[in-house]
């Protein structure tokens, strides 16, 4: 007998900043909702201001499943992600509540929602090679290499994203094919999955300005409940190194490039409000190309009301009774 299908789910996708697990506190407090985080920073745990993770009080309140499942210099892949969620899934259906995956790490809904390609496994040669002639040569000029390479990848990667530059050069040299290309073939193959399986709903700012604002707002109170005291104490760990997975994360990156000399204070908090902002804009970009079955408006009067009752829609097409 083959593995059981997977259960419905809920997804609450939305860019940073846009109140999404506030929204999804307030629905768990009518429904019976079970919480799975879909967020790369919140993966790891002590990364607690800076990620904008629930307090203690509230995850004890309403947990979530995949808060705080790995050390900050552990890998955590959007194959991890699917597993693990997958298997969240099945165990709050199993218990009788309504499953609902709220956050704004698209490649984690994608990879959980579509699957990943079967990309080769990294080559710490090949990859320190990479790493090597980036810092030489500046990630833009391996960007244009990409470009010429696999023009579809190049046209959808920022020229300083370096972990994406250097992850993409990486599979075109090893398979002698276009990572685009190998995507495509995946989702093709797959057909994309069931759609039924997942009810899509997409909170979206009625227009870039105040969420801009409120990005500003919510970075400037992070910084005074300390979120550089929170990169200083990850930074004295024995087993942290610059190049661990965590201080990847936006915000935690440029506060840990002051902290090493690289720069001056007001520098690394203007590099990541701006790096803030641009990670928004690439999840608005992301969000717009998704098929939602619902789109919100993050400012609207009506948000808990408007969600609440498209839920209770869906959950009785699921067979849930909430």
């Amino acid at each position: 007998m083959g593995p059981a299908p997977m259960a419905t789910a809920l997804c609450l996708m939305g860019p940073t900043a846009t109140g999404k697990t506030d929204l999804a506190l307030a629905l768990a407090d009518r429904l019976p909702i079970g919480l799975i985080s879909v967020d790369s920073a919140m993966v790891y745990r002590h990364l607690n201001i800076g990620s904008g993770k629930p307090s203690p009080e509230t995850l004890a309140r309403h947990p979530h499943r995949l808060i705080n499942v790995r050390e900050p210099w552990e890998q955590y892949t959007a194959g991890d992600f699917a597993q693990d969620a997958s298997l969240a899934i099945q165990e709050i259906s199993t218990a009788g509540r309504i499953p609902l995956l709220v956050g704004g790490t698209f490649l984690y809904f994608r990879s959980l929602i579509q699957g990943l390609a079967l990309l080769p496994t990294a080559d710490p040669d090949l990859r320190a090679l990479l790493e090597t002639r980036g810092l030489r040569e500046g990630w833009p000029a391996l960007h244009r290499e990409l470009a010429l390479l696999d023009p579809v990848a190049a046209a959808r990667i920022g020229v300083a994203d370096r972990q994406r530059i250097q992850r993409a050069l990486e599979v075109c040299l090893l398979t002698g094919k276009p990572i685009s290309a190998l995507q495509s073939q995946h989702q093709e193959a797959a057909g994309l999955r069931s759609p039924g399986r997942f009810f899509r709903i997409g909170l979206l700012p009625r227009d870039r300005g105040p969420l801009t604002e409120r990005i500003t707002r919510r970075f400037h109170a992070m910084l005074e409940r300390g979120f550089l005291g929170e990169v200083e104490q990850l930074l004295a760990m024995p087993q942290m190194q610059p190049d661990a997975p965590a201080l990847r994360a936006v915000g935690y990156r440029q506060l840990a490039q002051f902290l090493a000399g690289a720069c001056g204070k007001a520098e690394a908090e203007r590099r990541a409000l701006a790096a803030t902002r641009q990670l928004a804009k690439r999840q608005l970009t992301w969000l717009r190309r998704e098929e939602c079955d619902l789109w919100l408006d993050m400012a609207s009067d009506t948000l808990i009301q408007d969600l609440e009752a498209a839920v209770r829609a869906t959950a009785l097409r699921m067979q849930y009774q909430p």
